[in-house]
């Protein structure tokens, strides 16, 4: 599943250059603390998608189009995961940024990227987090803790949609739907249709959590899915 974290950036330090742009460093995620979803992130969790993936992408309040910047450095440490980024000299918005993190009105990080089953075990209020899969970017965001800030899946590339397709078949319950509409948001018409296939599927065979709930519950579950479908097309 597609999953952002946010994180203010109250602990940042920023540095600027006589460039116009300017870096800055802190956190992006911290260990061992419970966020707003009840979930945890191990110490660890970032290392293979580091190694395998290498750093992320910078963008704005996660719109996937123009990045803003680049990270120069992504590693783990005792407390979380530690950022160094530059924005990029001569770009309008990362000039932007710049003097809205200078005047302190743009304080929050998040970061975004997929998690596949196995990476995680369910809690009771959450889930403890061992493995980020894919680090796919991490964005300055206006509101850290704002959960109606969506990524446009509509813009991502086609290497990007096959893990977002593994993502839909991975969905097995109520749940895990709920989650994914969470955490996606933003979705590209193919992507929607394929959701909506699976909800059908999953509702058909009694998913886990399916036969707890009412049918007409199933059923305006999928209608929502279905609206969210019929508007991109």
């Amino acid at each position: 599943m597609q999953v952002r974290k946010h994180l203010a950036l109250t602990d940042v330090a920023l540095k600027f250059d006589d460039t116009g742009a300017g870096t800055f460093q802190g956190y992006a995620s911290v260990f061992g603390g419970v966020d707003s979803y009840g979930d945890t992130i191990i110490k660890g969790a970032f290392a293979s998608t580091l190694r395998n993936n290498g750093a992320p992408k910078m963008f704005f309040n996660h719109e996937w189009t123009m990045p803003v910047g680049k990270w120069l450095t992504v590693k783990e440490d005792d407390h979380g995961l530690f950022v160094e980024g530059e924005l990029t000299p001569g770009l309008g918005l990362a000039g932007d940024i710049r003097a809205a993190m200078k005047h302190g009105t743009l304080d929050g990080l998040s970061i975004g990227g997929y998690l596949k089953k196995g990476d995680y075990e369910e809690t009771e209020g959450g889930r403890v987090i061992r493995r980020w899969s894919n680090l796919m970017e991490i964005s300055p965001v206006a509101f850290p803790a704002d959960a109606s800030a969506r990524v446009n899946l509509g813009s991502v590339k086609a290497a990007d949609s096959t893990e977002l397709a593994e993502a839909i078949e991975e969905i097995e319950s109520v749940r895990d739907f709920e989650r994914f509409l969470r955490d996606a948001g933003g979705l590209g018409k193919g992507a929607a249709v394929a959701l909506v296939a699976r909800a059908r599927e999953v509702f058909a065979a009694g998913g886990s959590g399916a036969e707890n709930l009412e049918a007409k519950q199933r059923a305006e579950l999928v209608e929502r899915i279905q609206r969210l479908a019929a508007g991109l097309a």
